[in-house]
């Protein structure tokens, strides 16, 4: 696949970034669609057999209580991506207005965020997850807030970092001079700068939240029933694998696709701003 380059050049798009974009807009698709697609409704007992084999009536099988596999797989999706979106919208928004203000400001403001995002960088998610969960009890608003704390540490790094750099250059000096105020600097002239990196850690980081939301899940404080997501399919169909069921693969593979496609997604364009336009 082609395009042209500034110079009129064609440009040649990696199959790579071409395969991963397709991906991710069809995952994005099914979980816009979800609740139209779905063969069956993803809480009804179609069969008597549980991790049954594949027929015409159940695509993928059935699951340990005899439910539409390819349902449930799909009604999952919805809240599987919408919550790692929103946790990393939320790790983002928090991250990167600290990290950038940090940068700015430096002095004791630098020093005392930096600290305590030092402390939280020390602690293990999922540790730090699973006792959370357990004192507030397991809901969706609690786990994209848990998810959403532990990442946007990680985005302060990158966006204190980037800034650092950026508030060096003249035109911010002039701008400071000038008089602008602390919401111009940051977000007329820090973050545009800032941007294109800020969005390749954001999918970065979706992948990470689609991990941990699903680890989570997998241990069994994540999203409870009647709701499911990817993570609480593989943990709930499980026993299927000693029957020879693949009940407990399809919603591993669902969470491996999504993982490896963003990666690769960033991987790519990463790869294409270092090598800059065909000439």
């Amino acid at each position: 696949m082609k395009r042209l380059s500034r110079a009129g050049v064609p440009q040649q798009v990696p199959l790579v970034l071409v395969a991963s974009a397709i991906v991710l807009a069809a995952l994005t698709l099914i979980a816009l669609v979800a609740p139209w697609i779905m063969p069956h409704d993803p809480g009804e007992f179609i069969s008597n057999d549980v991790f049954a084999a594949p027929t015409r009536n159940a695509l993928l099988g059935t699951d340990y209580l005899g439910r539409d596999l390819l349902s449930r797989l799909i009604a999952s999706a919805p809240l599987t991506l919408g919550m790692a979106f929103a946790a990393t919208m939320l790790a983002h928004v928090v991250g990167d207005s600290l990290g950038l203000y940090a940068a700015l400001r430096g002095g004791w403001v630098d020093a005392v965020v930096s600290r305590m995002v030092d402390v939280i960088l020390s602690l293990p998610k999922i540790i730090v997850g699973l006792v959370v969960l357990a004192a507030l009890g397991p809901s969706v608003a609690v786990i994209i807030g848990i998810c959403a704390v532990v990442y946007a540490a990680g985005v302060f790094r990158v966006a204190r970092a980037l800034g650092n750099d950026i508030v060096r250059q003249d035109y911010i000096v002039v701008a400071q001079a000038r008089g602008e105020g602390l919401g111009w600097l940051l977000f007329a002239e820090i973050l545009p700068q800032v941007a294109a990196p800020l969005a390749s850690d954001f999918a970065i980081r979706m992948s990470f939240a689609v991990l941990f939301i699903s680890s989570l899940s997998f241990l069994g404080l994540g999203v409870q029933p009647p709701m499911a997501d990817w993570g609480g399919l593989v943990r709930e169909n499980l026993d299927g694998l000693q029957a020879g069921s693949l009940a407990a693969i399809y919603p591993a593979a669902a969470i491996a696709i999504t993982s490896i496609a963003l990666n690769l997604l960033v991987d790519s364009l990463s790869e294409r701003s270092i090598q800059g336009p065909a000439t």
